[in-house]
C-alpha cells in the first residue's frame, strides 16, 4: 500500500527533500485583534482558507483554547463547520480538540456530523492538554474532570464510537458518526502522544511552533516505536513551524513582534488580544522574559522569501518532516495573507 484510508502518500525520497516536495499546512489560532471582535476573526479565517485552498495548502486546522481574549476558536467544531462549509477541497480540522474537555461520545458525534457534511475533509487531531487554565478546565468539566491520564481510554472509547465490533455491541452509538473514516491524529509536545501514536499506527504532529525543545526525541520515540496499522504502513509526522514572510527581513521582524507580545503575555498570565507591531521589544520585555519568549517561539521562520526558504529548509533536514503546518499570528490581516501567499510561492517555485 502506498496510500491508506488517511490519504497520505509516502515518497520514495531521502528525508533531505526540499521544501518544493512536502505538503504545507495552516494551523490558525483565529486571533482576535486589539479593537477587533471575534466575529472579524472567524471572518478573517475563513478569507484566509479560501486563499490558502487557492494557493495549494493541504489542511486548515483550528485551535481549542478557552477563555483567551485573543482566541476565537473556543467552539472548535463549529468554527471548523464555518470554515468547512465556505471552501470546496482544502482538509479542515482540529489542531486539535482536548480531549480531557469533553465526553468522546459528543466529540464523535460531532465530527461526524462534520464528515457527514464535508465528506473526505475532516481532520480530528486531538490533545491531552486542557487548553486552558485549571479554573477553566473545571468550568468546562463541571468538576475534578481528567488530568490527561486516562487520555488512552478515553481515546480508545471515542475510536470505538466510530468502528465498533459490532452496532449490536454497542449500547451507545454514535449517529452521525459510526462507520465513518475520519483520519485521527494524535498532537503532542512531549513523548507521551508520540509514543501513543506509533503504538496505534496514527499520524502524529508535534506543537514545535510553541515547545520545540522535545521536538526530536519526541520523534525518534514516534519513528522507532511505530506499529504498522489499517490506517498507515509507516510513520507520519507533521512538525509545526511559526513562519512570517514579508517582502524584506525587517518588514517580517517587525510583523513578528506582534506574536513575540502575545507570548510574553501569557508568560506574564495577562493574556491578551494581539497587538498591533513594534519597531522594538526592548524595551517592553526583561531580559529574562526574551530569553524564554525566544526559547518557546524558536522554531520560527521570519523573513524575506529567501531568508524563510533557507530555515524551513533546515528545519526539513533536521527533522525529515513529512509535513510542515505554519502558524503565523499577524496583526494585519493583508499582511498575514500576503505571508501565506509569499510560502506558497516559495514551495510551488
Amino acid at each position: 500500500m502506498s496510500e491508506l484510508s488517511y490519504g497520505l502518500h509516502f515518497p520514495n525520497v531521502s528525508d533531505n527533500r526540499p521544501l518544493s516536495a512536502i505538503p504545507l499546512s495552516i494551523l490558525d489560532l483565529a486571533p482576535i485583534t486589539a479593537g477587533g471582535t471575534a466575529a472579524q476573526s472567524l471572518n478573517n479565517s475563513l478569507d484566509l482558507a479560501r486563499h490558502a485552498e487557492a494557493w495549494g495548502y493541504k489542511r486548515f486546522w483550528l485551535a481549542e483554547h478557552h477563555s483567551m481574549p485573543g482566541i476565537a476558536s473556543s467552539a472548535t467544531s463549529v468554527a471548523i463547520g464555518y470554515v468547512a462549509g465556505g471552501t470546496s477541497t482544502i482538509r479542515v480540522g482540529s489542531g486539535g480538540i482536548m480531549l480531557p474537555n469533553h465526553s468522546p461520545l459528543v466529540i464523535a458525534e460531532q465530527f461526524g456530523t462534520l464528515e457527514t457534511l464535508y465528506p473526505g475533509r475532516i481532520d480530528l487531531g486531538l490533545g491531552r492538554a486542557p487548553g486552558s487554565d485549571q479554573l477553566t478546565a473545571q468550568a468546562l468539566r463541571r468538576g475534578p474532570g481528567s488530568d490527561g491520564q486516562d487520555f488512552p481510554e478515553r481515546l480508545r472509547e471515542l475510536r470505538e464510537y466510530f468502528h465498533p465490533v459490532s452496532s449490536s455491541s454497542m449500547r451507545v452509538r454514535a449517529i452521525p458518526g459510526e462507520g465513518l473514516n475520519i483520519p485521527i491524529w494524535l498532537l503532542g509536545s512531549s513523548g507521551f502522544s508520540a509514543q501513543l501514536s506509533a503504538a496505534l499506527g496514527l499520524p502524529f504532529s508535534f506543537a514545535s511552533h510553541f515547545a520545540p525543545d522535545y521536538l526530536l526525541p519526541a520523534l525518534d520515540l514516534y519513528r522507532g516505536h511505530f506499529q504498522p496499522s489499517v490506517h498507515l504502513e509507516k510513520p507520519y509526522a507533521m512538525v509545526g513551524v511559526n513562519v512570517i514572510v514579508a517582502d524584506t527581513d525587517a518588514e517580517a521582524r517587525r510583523l513578528a513582534t506582534s506574536q513575540a507580545m502575545q507570548f510574553l503575555n501569557l508568560i506574564r498570565r495577562r493574556p491578551g488580544q494581539l497587538s498591533a507591531p513594534v519597531d522594538s521589544l526592548e524595551e517592553i520585555w526583561t531580559p529574562q522574559e526574551k530569553a524564554l519568549v525566544q526559547r518557546q517561539l524558536g522554531f520560527s521562520a521570519i523573513g524575506s522569501p529567501d531568508t524563510v526558504r533557507t530555515r524551513l529548509e533546515e528545519i526539513l533536514q533536521e527533522t525529515g518532516a513529512d509535513e510542515l503546518i505554519v502558524a503565523g499570528q499577524i496583526y494585519d490581516h493583508k499582511a498575514r495573507l500576503h505571508s501565506y501567499e509569499l510560502l506558497a510561492e516559495l514551495k510551488n517555485n
